[in-house]
């Protein structure tokens, strides 16, 4: 956890993450990611100069083997409020459009459905539990499938919803989180979405993998590529 804490805190120093006063609702989808951040946030109030609060939201997609006990079990560890919101998310992308490409529009419909309960919980932040090999994948997607160069934003401010998006995890490699919750003995969702293995973000994963077998650098590089270009809202801290 120690590892964890310190490549957040410095995540949150660098884009002022979290203010004074903050409500932050953890999206907690019970995946190794979100359960690490749940924890780390926890954590950090105990000693963190600004004061916050923290509750817990999961999003439950309909998809059949979605352990809401588990979720309910991790909450309770931590001793922070569960809200679980029950969802046609599943019905509408799989089974009534039939999507062929369903992960955007899954992703479009947890989003809202997460803003809007963080809203009526009084949250004025949401953090997500997208890690440093996240942002990397999501870069080379974007580079290989759209021709642009973005990726996710550490901080971004929704005007339609008045919520602010958090990313307190984005320089913590994905091999930290996987660590923790492999020390601690904690179980994690186990995968219930059919594109679990199947998306172009295995395709992404596969190719950092290679680049670092091949310059064990590469990532650092690619990191500090994004930053020197402030790609996505990513500054470059001398």
């Amino acid at each position: 956890m120690q590892k964890i804490l310190s490549k957040m805190r410095k995540a949150i120093e660098d884009y002022n993450m979290i203010n004074e006063g903050d409500k932050i609702a953890v999206a907690l989808s019970g995946g190794k990611d979100s359960i690490a951040l749940l924890y780390a946030l926890k954590n950090l109030q105990l000693f963190y100069p600004k004061k916050f609060e923290i509750i817990a939201i999961t999003v439950n997609p309909g998809f059949d083997g979605f352990d809401t006990k588990l979720l309910e079990r991790i909450a309770s560890k931590v001793n922070v409020e569960l809200i679980i919101v029950r969802s046609d998310i599943k019905q509408i992308v799989f089974d009534v459009r039939k999507e062929k490409n369903p992960c955007s529009l899954c992703a479009n419909l947890r989003r809202g459905i997460l803003n809007s309960t963080a809203k009526e919980n009084g949250c004025n932040k949401i953090a997500l539990g997208h890690n440093e090999d996240d942002v990397l994948e999501t870069f080379l997607l974007n580079l290989l499938y759209a021709g642009n160069l973005s990726t996710f934003a550490p901080i971004s401010y929704m005007d339609r919803s008045d919520m602010t998006l958090i990313r307190p995890l984005i320089y913590t490699p994905e091999k930290y989180t996987k660590n923790f919750v492999r020390k601690n003995n904690i179980d994690i969702m186990p995968k219930v979405c059919p594109m679990d293995g199947k998306s172009k973000r295995e395709y992404a994963l596969d190719l950092l993998k290679g680049f670092e077998i091949q310059y064990k650098h590469s990532r650092a590089n690619i990191i500090g590529a994004i930053k020197r270009a402030n790609i996505s809202g990513w500054k470059d801290f001398k």
